[in-house]
């Protein structure tokens, strides 16, 4: 087996500190993998647990920086370290997180997909558990917002601006 330009053995997967497989490939802010070297954006921490308003207030800045993969990350440990009674809605906001992320990345089949079931995944969370405005989100005003993008993706059939297309989590007081 050959080296690569950055050292590593062709071939060679990455691995974390406990053997499992890791891509360590440096990402941009919508979160594709640069070449080994590349300067990239920060990643997100994977299994940090935290409050559900930490993890509403935190996505809330990375979708309003423009990096709605790493949001994504923030709802993925919410959904897998929360109650269980919660895991679908978490489930939900994370997909709508990867539906911005396909979107801005001019994914528009995958991105509309995404958006549409986040949003059906939220409003059928919101129903069962008869709650609009958990820990001060509007529900409904994601589904409205994702849905509506959903459309406008497939209409126009370019890639969006994920900071200028980000949801709002709560309404601005």
């Amino acid at each position: 087996m050959g080296t690569t330009s950055s050292g590593r053995q062709a071939g060679a997967r990455d691995r974390d500190h406990e053997g499992r497989a890791r891509n360590a490939r440096p990402r941009d802010g919508l979160g594709r993998p640069l070449p080994y070297g590349a300067e990239g954006v920060a990643r997100q921490p994977e299994g940090v647990v935290r409050t559900p308003e930490q993890s509403v207030a935190e996505a809330q800045q990375l979708l309003d920086a423009g990096k709605p993969f790493h949001a994504h990350e923030v709802f993925e440990d919410a959904w897998k370290s929360g109650p269980a009674k919660e895991r679908a809605l978490w489930r939900g906001l994370a997909q709508l997180a990867v539906g911005l992320t396909h979107a801005a990345r001019g994914n528009v089949t995958g991105g509309a997909r995404l958006l549409r079931r986040g949003a059906g995944a939220v409003a059928e969370w919101a129903s069962g558990a008869g709650e609009q405005r958990p820990y001060g989100m509007d529900l409904a005003g994601l589904v409205a917002w994702a849905r509506e993008l959903a459309g406008d993706v497939e209409e126009s059939g370019e890639a969006v601006d994920a900071r200028g297309r980000a949801p709002r989590l709560r309404e601005r007081v």
